[in-house]
């Protein structure tokens, strides 16, 4: 039974637009929306604890009266508060109505950041709270303030109160200790304490990560049979020896686990996940070989035409002396060459093909596609790998990321995908030497940035913003590009960020791989971006803006030829941080970022929007996440149990709409 949001108190007509323009129409659809986060007013913190960069609640009284000045077109209203032990100044800047509310001696429930101004500690513009509770946070809703929405969320919660059925079989909810649904619910919401909090999400998260990796089973296990290769295991022996440099134990190992896959008659959906320079490139290569042994087309997408560049140039240089035919297929072909592109690969001229997104259009055909390798996957999902199914009777799949995800959270994130890890170095890699930099040595760091062009090297510089924002405090791409060509003058500068038109970002990228170019200025784009051995040097400004995972990303980027290699952290020292300093470990350093932002915030509002619940409720229970997966297998393997009938049931309805939209960008 549903709800109409008309029903609920407080919502008008045009709050009611606003909701249906954020996607929300009924009190279903409202409830679903779960807090993005939680503040804690249930434990005031003493004044004289407080920290600059806190977001603290504080239980005061107002001391004197407020005072209202002018500034700057700003309207800024002055008070002062004490808890009995000490004080603080707080201030608001155009809220004209709240002097009304600061009487001299009103006791005052305050949330908000502490700031260190004009040397001494005070509060920025925090809320007035009515209540010592633990507070949800949601995502703002264009046109509704957040104090209505969180009393609409109040009001639509009370109407349904009681009204949600557990599907969930009773034995399974004892089993795993999962609360019940209607108490889950509210207090995911409006949680009594922090131990029904805690409870709530558990329950919510696990419930949709079982159905979640139910409905990926379900999905795979109707796979039809696919393209089967069929190969002498000297192949495999016969393409390491092709390379000229012997290949790692773990390379070695993970080929041979494909090579069972594409032996078989459901075809190969198999993720590679390897740390930066683990040599997923030549694995791929290898799996390509092998469908070319087999008398299969292959097909390789990149997110990016340089990269895509990048990978044909290699496949070129290695299998053209063998007579294997290799051919380019990206969106900045001319017409002519996209209809010779078509044709080859139509007529079976081209035995394996590179490219980006142009591979996947409309009117390309293959006439005999065995495999299918999509480079980095965080940049590709579900969506893009079925459109390939269509284009050649079911090829096997090869996904690879370098993206180091933990090994539990890939269970999840992809759970159609049975899962290799690369986690040995091919020996001679140039290890990356990080340290942090504070602001003071700033110049002193590029001085030795000048000193190490001055020796034929190149760097890399990243910010995390495209232009200047009043609300962020960081170094924009153009910003800093315009000061580092007065820094250094005598070195060639190029700019590359998101926001640039794709031929001229792939043009500057081309031209920093050729050594055109002395310094790279460039937003995270280059994340996932082309392979320049002689780039030895990556500075990250405002460092303390990245996750631990996408720092070291970046710092993948160098370390990549012979020469000594250099990571620059640009920010204040930090525990955090120092992490990078001490290990290069792509796996450990996923696992401390997840522990310490969370999975939602380690993909970001789109990657975790995946799922309503699971990821962004996890707060990195990697425990959790191992014992869905397990139980989904469970359940599978017993499919005419009570238990087993009823989970799947559900899953299809819940994921019924969604599992071909599932995607990770």
């Amino acid at each position: 039974m549903d709800v109409e949001l008309s029903r609920v108190p407080g919502l008008g007509p045009s709050r009611l637009k606003a909701l249906e323009t954020a996607g929300i129409r009924t009190a279903r659809e409202m409830v679903a929306r779960l807090p993005s986060g939680y503040r804690d007013l249930s434990s005031p913190v003493p004044i004289g604890d407080l920290r600059a960069g806190d977001e603290a609640a504080v239980l005061v009284k107002v001391e004197g009266s407020a005072v209202e000045t002018r500034a700057a077109g700003l309207l800024i209203t002055r008070a002062y508060v004490s808890d009995g032990t000490d004080a603080i100044p707080v201030v608001w800047y155009n809220q004209p109505w709240l002097k009304r509310q600061l009487q001299p001696g009103r006791e005052l429930l305050l949330y908000g950041r502490v700031e260190f101004r004009r040397g001494t500690l005070q509060m920025t513009c925090p809320a007035i709270e009515r209540e010592r509770a633990i507070v949800p946070v949601y995502r703002p809703v264009a046109g509704i303030p957040p104090k209505a929405f969180r009393d609409a969320m109040r009001a639509v919660l009370s109407i349904r109160d009681g009204q949600w059925p557990d599907e969930l079989p009773q034995s399974l909810r004892e089993r795993y200790t999962l609360c019940e649904r209607n108490f889950a619910m509210r207090n995911a919401h409006f949680p009594l304490n922090r131990e029904a909090l805690a409870a709530a999400r558990r329950r919510l998260a696990f419930e949709e990560l079982l159905l979640y990796q139910v409905a990926l089973s379900l999905l795979r296990g109707g796979a039809e049979a696919g393209a089967k290769l069929e190969f002498p295991d000297a192949e495999v022996e016969n393409f390491w020896k092709l390379l000229g440099f012997p290949p790692t134990g773990a390379q070695k190992r993970v080929l041979y686990e494909m090579a069972g896959d594409l032996r078989q008659d459901a075809p190969m959906a198999r993720l590679l996940q390897g740390d930066v320079g683990s040599g997923k490139t030549a694995v791929a290569f290898g799996a390509i070989y092998l469908a070319w042994k087999s008398g299969f087309q292959s097909a390789m997408m990149a997110p990016t035409e340089v990269l895509a560049q990048q990978h044909f140039s290699g496949a070129r240089e290695l299998f053209e002396p063998l007579g294997m035919k290799v051919g380019l297929l990206t969106g900045s072909l001319s017409k002519k060459q996209h209809e010779a592109a078509h044709r080859a690969l139509a007529a079976g001229e081209w035995d394996a093909v590179f490219g980006t997104h142009a591979l996947i259009t409309e009117g390309v055909e293959y006439a005999n596609l065995g495999l299918v390798v999509t480079d980095e996957q965080h940049r590709f999902g579900v969506r893009q790998r079925t459109a390939f199914g269509k284009k050649g009777g079911r090829p096997n799949v090869l996904v690879m990321s370098a993206t180091p995800i933990p090994r539990t959270l890939s269970l999840i994130l992809y759970g159609d995908l049975d899962l290799s890890i690369l986690d040995e170095l091919p020996p001679g890699r140039t290890p990356v030497k990080t340290r942090i930099v504070p602001e003071e040595k700033r110049k002193d760091m590029f001085g030795f940035v000048r000193r190490e062009v001055r020796k034929g090297r190149q760097a890399y510089v990243i910010c995390p913003l495209v232009a200047e924002s009043e609300a962020v405090e960081a170094k924009s791409a153009e910003e800093l590009f315009e000061e580092l060509k007065e820094l250094l003058p005598d070195l060639r500068l190029s700019l590359v960020h998101g926001r640039m038109k794709s031929k001229d970002k792939d043009a500057a990228l081309e031209k920093f791989r050729a050594g055109e170019t002395d310094v790279l200025v460039s937003t995270t784009v280059v994340e996932v971006g082309v392979n320049v051995p002689n780039a030895s040097t990556m500075v990250v400004e405002n460092a303390e803006r990245f996750g631990l995972a996408q720092l070291h990303q970046l710092r993948g980027r160098v370390g990549r030829g012979e020469h000594a290699s250099w990571c620059f952290l640009v920010a204040e020292p930090s525990e955090r941080l120092t992490l990078l300093t001490r290990t290069s470990d792509g796996f450990k350093i996923a696992e401390k970022d997840m522990e310490q932002r969370g999975p939602g915030e380690l993909f970001g509002e789109r990657q975790s929007g995946m799922l309503a619940t699971g990821l962004s409720l996890l707060a990195g229970d990697t425990q959790l996440l191992k014992r869905t997966h397990d139980e989904a297998r469970r359940l599978l393997k017993s499919p005419g149990s009570a238990e087993s009938r009823a989970v799947v049931a559900l899953a299809r309805r819940v994921f019924q709409e969604r599992l071909d939209a599932v995607a990770l960008n």
